[in-house]
């Protein structure tokens, strides 16, 4: 089986729709995929609609979290969408994400960017706005040559000349809140030191002992070195090992199911969960 638990869709910053998105992964020969738009499950109606037969969609979401004023994600999968706190926690986190983006975009003016809201707006077509569709209006611009380039110290990266901050979950809450709403919690890209300060392993180990279920492994952001430690923290603390493309459709290079999830760790997950249950492609258009 070929497992891809992280992909995005246009629900947040992906640019496939959810429908697009379940019929590319087939075509990529994959046979379980996870749509984890960040903090919406907005997408999956449509997703489930037009899913393959053959493939299974893992209903789920990426949460922002923070932590010591480190920002961090925490991927949530199979918990039940409609359980009342984490649907407000959620919202809370979602809804704020429009002023962020505005004050972003007013940062960028005053630093001489003519970027507008109504561009932004346009790129994010509906979705959960966030950083990455002002990074592509960066790009639109001309100001950098990637979205990638837009996270920097310079423009959007934590801290930077245009960063502005967002509500994000206390990580222990995201934890409590996904495990009461029947899902299981697995720290996204946890060494991702490209985008900013990584969450030490010590609060790691505080959140095994709270409840967290695995860590996101192989992800386009670790090198060699960091998979090898991250596999022993992993051991070390009793956690599944996950591997996901974090795909994005074309905001970024990574292809649907170039790193993956082994068959016995996505069967573990879907054992601890009650929330939710995967879903079965029926042939949808």
């Amino acid at each position: 089986m070929r497992i891809d638990l992280h992909c995005h869709s246009t629900a947040s910053d992906g640019t496939d729709t959810p429908a697009e998105l379940v019929r590319h992964a087939a075509a990529a020969g994959l046979d379980v995929i996870a749509l984890t738009d960040h903090d919406t499950t907005r997408g999956h109606a449509e997703a489930i609609a037009a899913l393959p037969a053959g493939l299974t969609l893992v209903p789920g979401a990426e949460l922002s979290c923070r932590i010591d004023g480190i920002s961090m994600h925490m991927l949530a999968y199979l918990f039940d969408p409609e359980e009342p706190a984490l649907l407000a926690e959620r919202e809370l986190v979602r809804d704020d994400r429009v002023p962020r983006a505005r004050s972003m975009v007013a940062k960028l003016n005053a630093l001489g960017v003519p970027v507008t809201w109504e561009q932004v707006e346009r790129i994010a077509a509906g979705g959960s706005v966030g950083r990455p569709h002002v990074a592509s209006a960066l790009v639109e611009l001309g100001v950098v040559k990637t979205v990638s380039d837009a996270f920097t110290e310079e423009w959007l990266a934590d801290g930077g000349r245009a960063y502005a901050p967002k509500h994000e979950t206390d990580p222990f809450e995201a934890i409590r809140l996904v495990k009461a709403a029947g899902g299981v919690c697995v720290f996204a890209h946890p060494a991702a030191a490209k985008r900013g300060r990584t969450v030490p392993e010590s609060a790691i180990a505080e959140m095994a002992a709270a409840g967290l279920d695995g860590i996101e492994v192989d992800h386009m952001d670790h090198d060699a070195a960091a998979k090898d430690r991250l596999r022993g923290l992993a051991k070390e603390l009793g956690l599944l090992v996950t591997g996901s493309s974090d795909y994005h459709g074309s905001r970024k290079t990574v292809a649907l199911g170039d790193y993956t999830t082994d068959p016995e760790v996505y069967g573990e997950i879907t054992r601890r969960a009650t929330g939710a249950f995967p879903v079965p492609g029926a042939g949808g258009a």
